[in-house]
């Protein structure tokens, strides 16, 4: 029996596809600036232990509320702790939270989506599932997990990843049920190739383009998701030093101290901005619609 015909392209070649430019495209200068900016908080909260002058969970009850000085760029906060080491340091969890949510809820969207395409008889019962889960607000939901599973770092990226995980499931799906119509699945099928290796093989690698845009959806909403849920006392427990957590902790001294808020809520902001561009722009590019358009 002769080998299943190839499907069009490889995981190779797509992966390929996704991180190379079109025939006469060009990035904005906004896209650029947002990378920047992008790899330069990344960088910034990863490399935090090396450069920030003072431990993010030091107390020092004689420099409570102290303004910002020599010794303390950005102030202190009601305990004395360094503003500064702590906004730098909290944006280690936070990414770890948003990068981790959107890896596991692809990962485990992809995989459902899969057999929900392919599978006739499993589509109905996983999108009732599905749809039942989209029915709850994310928010809510997010917020009942935590509290039956305790507040940490476990918890809340589980909180965040389960109402992600129905729409990635319906995104695979809809690649799938289109990818299957296709011609070279038709004929892996009629030359009796395994299910694994059709889903894998032929179907899979057109769903990596969809996927990388959702993904960064994903990020910069659970980066959001894990702020809303620390201010409102249900995030990662409050010793452990998060943009949400810190401008949670600040709320109370607003008034005196605004740059408590202020200072974690812009690299928030400036972190979703950027994620949000990069996405925007990854979708154009790899948006077939777009390029035969541009063609």
């Amino acid at each position: 029996m002769t080998d299943a015909p190839q499907s069009r392209h490889s995981a190779f070649q797509v992966l390929t596809g996704v991180f190379s430019l079109p025939a006469g495209a060009r990035i904005g200068i906004g896209p650029m600036i947002a990378a920047a900016l992008l790899i330069a908080i990344v960088l910034a909260s990863i490399l935090a232990p090396l450069y920030v002058p003072f431990d993010p969970l030091k107390m020092n009850s004689s420099a409570r509320l102290s303004p910002p000085t020599d010794d303390f760029l950005l102030g202190t906060d009601q305990f004395g702790r360094d503003t500064f080491s702590r906004v730098m340091t909290g944006g280690r969890i936070s990414l770890l939270i948003g990068v981790g949510a959107a890896l596991v809820s692809v990962i485990i969207g992809l995989l459902i989506g899969l057999v929900a395409g392919f599978f006739r008889i499993a589509d109905s019962i996983i999108m009732r599932i599905m749809d039942s889960l989209m029915a709850m607000p994310a928010i809510l939901l997010a917020i009942a997990l935590v509290a039956l599973n305790g507040p940490s770092l476990t918890s809340v990226i589980m909180a965040i990843t389960i109402p992600e995980i129905p729409r990635v499931v319906r995104l695979v799906r809809s690649v799938v049920l289109s990818a299957r119509e296709e011609p070279y699945v038709e004929a892996a099928i009629a030359l009796g190739s395994s299910m694994p290796k059709i889903l894998l093989r032929h179907l899979m690698p057109n769903t990596f383009a969809p996927l990388i845009v959702q993904g960064t959806y994903i990020c910069a909403s659970a980066i959001l998701l894990e702020a809303i849920l620390s201010f409102l006392g249900a995030g990662v427990s409050t010793e452990i030093p998060t943009w949400g957590n810190i401008m949670a902790e600040g709320r109370t001294y607003f008034q005196i101290k605004p740059g408590l808020i202020f200072w974690p809520g812009l690299l928030l902001s400036l972190c979703i901005l950027a994620i949000n561009l990069l996405g925007d722009t990854a979708r154009d590019m790899l948006d077939p619609r777009l390029k035969k358009r541009e063609g």
